[in-house]
């Protein structure tokens, strides 16, 4: 080693406790802020559970950065805790249906989170059973362990089939299970993901539905304050918080990115061997957020979400206004066009109407209904919330 010493040995003069500002971290029920009256809606919801019945089955939508998976894992870590004083026994199994978007691979992802192989002697390999086989180690790992299992499917949308669906929420009424039950809590980012489940399933799923609105300006400067122990003392400038605040307020509402902003900041400040984060930090922290907020959502994106936003962002490039309004059907020729390139069928102009809707409940478009002049009609037009360049850069490197 070098008389350097250590990279790692000097102590972080920004960061008290970095965790704090992670995705991952769950916090207290005082660090999270405006969700009271979800938090008390999904409780109420899947009460039944700690008494040992099946809860209600829940649908949970929202835009991202919400509060959504925030507030289950904490209600179902709470209720987890209330049951056992009741002798019930609740087991949660959380699935990102992002990365297990599959049949088989959520009913594996639910059994093997469920199972305690020393317990119930059975084990729930990483591949080689049919999905049939899955769902029967499911059942026996529940009736062997549990009272209740309630199954949290973030993402939900993302599933390639809604057969888990049916199969999950049928189960005890089937006599796949004799001994335990089973809920359903799905989380989305898309508002109208259950018009696209079957009749079969709405009807086995009859649950209860909550949403989770934007955060404003003065709930997400008091979600960052709650978690501003995550620095040293004295280390953030006072106008640091307000302007995250406003700034997230004011383009997607998503505590998640206002917590990744403030976080980058102090990463800015330790970086440039700053003592105090400051709004210059904030400045690039905010840019930098961009480019991976763009970056992370469309590549979560349906392929022909990303060639209609590919298509907005190339025409607004060669406008001359900042931000101009594209008609859906200069977007929808453009589309036509790409999508001859790549070999694939385009969508009917009714489908691609409705991707547009979901891009702009997603943020990342702005839509208005505008008349075309006296006597010709009216038409929608687009516009990109983005920088066209940063679009395009993420919509090839998706």
């Amino acid at each position: 080693m070098s008389d350097l010493g250590s990279f790692f040995d000097e102590d972080d003069p920004i960061f008290a406790n970095k965790d704090l500002l992670r995705v991952q971290h769950l916090p207290d029920k005082d660090r999270i802020i405006g969700r009271d009256e979800e938090l008390t809606q999904l409780a109420n919801a899947i009460k039944d559970a700690t008494q040992g019945r099946t809860p209600n089955n829940v649908l949970i939508y929202g835009k991202t950065g919400t509060g959504k998976s925030l507030c289950t894992k904490y209600i179902t870590n709470d209720l987890t805790e209330s049951a056992k004083q009741n002798d019930v026994e609740v087991g949660v199994a959380y699935v990102d249906c992002f990365q297990d978007s599959t049949e088989t691979q959520a009913v594996r992802s639910v059994a093997s989170a469920l199972n305690m192989p020393d317990e119930t002697n059975i084990s729930v390999p990483m591949s080689g059973l049919s999905t049939s086989n899955y769902y029967r180690k499911l059942w026996d790992i529940l009736d062997a362990q549990y009272d209740v299992g309630l199954v949290i499917l973030d993402e939900i949308d993302k599933l390639d089939n809604d057969n888990i669906l049916m199969q999950l929420s049928r189960a005890a009424e089937s006599g796949k299970l004799t001994e335990s039950t089973l809920g359903i809590i799905g989380i989305s980012n898309k508002i109208r993901y259950k018009e696209n489940l079957n009749e079969r399933v709405r009807s086995s799923l009859s649950e209860r539905d909550l949403v989770f609105a934007p955060y404003d300006a003065n709930q997400l400067r008091d979600i960052l304050l709650s978690r501003s122990d995550a620095f040293h003392d004295g280390v953030l400038g006072d106008e640091v918080i307000p302007k995250i605040a406003a700034l997230a307020a004011r383009e997607h509402g998503d505590a998640r990115k206002a917590i990744d902003i403030l976080r980058y900041a102090g990463e800015s400040a330790y970086e440039r061997g700053s003592e105090i984060v400051s709004e210059e930090h904030v400045d690039e922290a905010h840019e930098r957020e961009e480019r991976n907020r763009l970056s992370e959502l469309i590549s979560k994106l349906p392929t022909h979400s990303k060639h209609l936003l590919h298509a907005l962002a190339l025409q607004a490039q060669q406008h001359d206004e900042d931000e101009p309004e594209i008609p859906t059907e200069d977007v929808y020729s453009l589309y036509e066009l790409m999508c001859e390139q790549e070999g694939s069928e385009p969508l009917k102009n009714r489908r691609v109407r409705d991707l547009l809707s979901e891009l702009e409940f997603l943020s990342v478009i702005r839509q208005q209904h505008k008349g075309r002049g006296r006597g010709r009609g009216a038409h929608t037009v687009n516009q990109l919330v983005d920088d066209p360049e940063l679009v395009i850069k993420a919509c090839k490197s998706a």
